[in-house]
């Protein structure tokens, strides 16, 4: 166990994902607020990516130069190697970026964990935060004598299906020859869940990939957690929360944002942002639909060419963020020939843009998504109605709890392909139909809950300040 100190000192390690990154940086600034001594490592990848995207930056930049210099907060800044070459095409190559992750990545983990455990002596470094789908934390925390905080930056539902895979199996639901269809009613803390809403990995059949083998061990890892702090709400999963607390220290201390949400004091974005504040000044208020399927996902082209030409037959005002990867990083424009100036001032499609600035803006009225959970909290903040096109991984669990449970949006499809017709229709009943106004109405009531749970005495509030004395109860032996 860590020996007596009067000040934690975390060595914090995100994943190297843009959606992990966000909220591990906010919630770095958040633990400093609170008199927590933070060591950031980002992968030297991230951190070249985000020095191209942000050009006065510079590749010695600190990420943290300037929330250190305006609030004196104890954070300093170091890079890894993941195990690839920094200008390795991760998003074309994902299998072989995740295989380093899974094989070579904690090797150069450990070294820089053991050098900053032995140059760091005021204070010493006390615990280790990373991000829960890394499969080394336990070990690495164990080896230095670290108390390891295991950082999820997904929904608890979507935690606990994973932590009980177990069961999943024993049951039928998941990596047998006769999938089972049937609703699962025996996972702890979740009512019921049809199979088609667990996240895409436990709905494939071949579970030899190399994403299978991360979450595998990573939920394996996780066990030996000291802590798990997770970006949700206690009222908004309050089941599934109380019924894993009884296996783990599991505090709900979300939705992380940046002080002020709309600005953020760290460069965290991985591209150039677009400037939208001029061309939303000219749309009335609500009426323009924010279009963004994420930093990662990938969308298949023929339903890139659907949703394209469903937007133009809507007729809505749209800002469209359209990733020059979004469909492979060898097809950079993949919409149809002569599309931008069919729609012509109607819409703005952009490469990248500051996405909670977007959604705060009066002019946004809906939100079609992938339902990456930071969208999803951000969209509930600003009160945009979702619209829902899940991709991958957690997104179809996240669908379910944004469509099924909280009623704060549609589906644009109810397959896993659409057509123009169906998605010109699913728009005009999110940003003009009864269905829109329902959904309106039902975000107003969550953002009431997730703005009580952030204040002084609410529920994340109390999660974090309970988190804190627990773990300096521990560093202080």
């Amino acid at each position: 166990m860590a020996t007596k100190h009067e000040k934690p000192h975390a060595i914090f390690i995100p994943y190297p994902l843009q959606g992990h990154l966000n909220p591990s940086v906010h919630l770095a600034i958040k633990l400093a607020s609170q008199g927590i001594t933070i060591t950031f490592i980002n992968t030297l990848s991230v951190h070249h990516q985000t020095s191209r995207a942000h050009p006065h930056c510079g590749d010695n930049y600190d990420i943290f130069a300037n929330v250190r210099e305006s609030t004196g907060l104890d954070i300093r800044y170091a890079t890894v190697s993941d195990g690839l070459p920094v200008n390795f095409d991760r998003s074309l190559n994902h299998d072989q970026f995740m295989a380093a992750l899974l094989h070579v990545f904690s090797a150069h983990v450990e070294e820089v964990v053991g050098n900053t455990v032995r140059s760091s002596t005021n204070p010493p470094v006390t615990c280790l935060i990373a991000d829960t789908f890394y499969v080394w934390p336990s070990r690495i925390a164990k080896k230095f004598d670290l108390l390891y905080i295991s950082y999820w930056t997904e929904p608890a539902l979507v935690f606990t299906l994973y932590y009980h895979l177990h069961l999943l199996r024993i049951n039928g639901h998941f990596a047998c020859h006769d999938i089972r269809e049937d609703t699962i009613d025996y996972i702890p803390g979740v009512k019921s869940i049809e199979p088609k809403d667990m996240m895409s990995y436990l709905q494939e059949c071949d579970t030899s990939s190399v994403c299978h083998q991360i979450i595998f061990n990573a939920f394996k890892d996780v066990r030996g957690a000291d802590f798990v702090l997770c970006n949700t709400l206690q009222e908004l999963e309050p089941d599934t929360i109380s019924a894993m607390q009884s296996n783990v220290p599991f505090y709900a201390i979300g939705p992380i944002f940046p002080i002020g949400f709309t600005k953020s004091s760290v460069a965290t974005s991985l591209w150039s942002e677009s400037d939208c504040n001029h061309w939303l000044n000219t749309k009335p208020q609500g009426s323009v639909l924010y279009v963004s399927f994420g930093s990662y996902a990938h969308l298949r082209k023929k339903d890139l060419v659907e949703i394209a030409n469903g937007l133009s037959l809507s007729n809505v005002n749209f800002v469209w963020v359209l990733r020059p990867d979004i469909v492979s990083s060898d097809d950079v424009d993949p919409l149809p020939v002569g599309y931008r100036q069919e729609v012509g001032d109607r819409a703005m499609i952009i490469p990248w843009c500051c996405q909670i600035a977007v959604l705060a803006h009066p002019a946004i009225g809906g939100f079609l998504t992938h339902c990456g959970w930071n969208s999803i909290l951000e969209s509930i903040w600003c009160r945009v109605p979702l619209l829902c096109f899940p991709l991958l991984t957690d997104q179809f669990t996240n669908r379910k709890l944004v469509v099924d449970d909280w009623t704060i949006g549609i589906n644009l499809s109810n397959q896993r392909s659409v057509t123009r017709k169906e998605v010109s229709e699913n728009i005009n009943h999110l940003m003009r139909g009864k269905s829109g106004g329902t959904c309106r109405q039902a975000i107003q009531e969550v953002r009431m809950t997730m703005d009580n749970a952030s204040k002084p005495n609410g529920s994340s509030t109390r999660n974090l300040n309970q988190f804190l004395k627990d773990i300096k109860t521990r560093t202080r032996g």
